[in-house]
């Protein structure tokens, strides 16, 4: 099971910043940060920036950690990733999320189709994904209101990305931008929720 970091790009830190710069400045910051782990690829694509490692031997731990220490990340996830069929999608999440799913009472899934050409809508994800949890986890109950956790499935053009609840990053902006030192220290440590919608 191939395992990523998903690192998404809020509107809100994005707000009178040229996009542009600021994901070539945090990609490229965070390249200097994971450098000496060994071999990552890093892109953007769909408003999310994918680091994923080229070495089996590279620890994803301190990888995370080391990318939720980089201004201008506001929140990311790890997350698996695997191909855009539902049978694999249900057994990848159940096994992915099994140690969090055993360990709660309750759960929603929610799902964001990107691809538009995967046959079923976002609803329809969900629902497949939570009536197979809840036949795998005799623990859970469904609870759209307040859930112990949220399941993320997001359909997008590389594969299907499945994750759990998205950590805080350093948030603020990325070094080497410029001209906005009041605004990183104003938005250090603020995570605003909207970063991962």
């Amino acid at each position: 099971m191939q395992e990523i970091i998903l690192i998404k790009l809020g509107e809100i830190v994005l707000k009178g910043l040229n996009r542009q710069s600021f994901s070539a400045a945090l990609i490229r910051n965070m390249r200097r940060r994971l450098n000496h782990l060994g071999r990552f690829q890093i892109r953007e694509a769909q408003s999310t920036i994918y680091v994923e490692p080229l070495d089996d031997s590279i620890d994803l731990e301190e990888a995370a950690e080391l990318v939720s220490k980089v201004f201008g990340v506001i929140a990311f996830s790890r997350a698996c990733v695997v191909e855009k069929e539902m049978p694999k999608i249900l057994e990848a999440t159940a096994d992915y999320l099994c140690g969090q799913l055993s360990s709660i009472s309750s759960f929603k899934v929610e799902s964001k189709r990107s691809d538009k050409r995967f046959p079923l809508k976002s609803p329809e994800i969900s629902a497949q994904v939570g009536e197979y949890l809840l036949e795998q986890f005799p623990n859970l109950h469904v609870d759209v209101h307040n859930p112990d956790l949220v399941v993320r499935v997001e359909i997008r053009d590389f594969g299907a990305y499945i994750h759990g609840q998205p950590l805080p990053g350093a948030g603020g902006i990325p070094v080497g931008t410029g001209g906005a030192a009041s605004t990183a220290r104003s938005r250090r440590g603020r995570w605003p929720s909207a970063a991962w919608n």
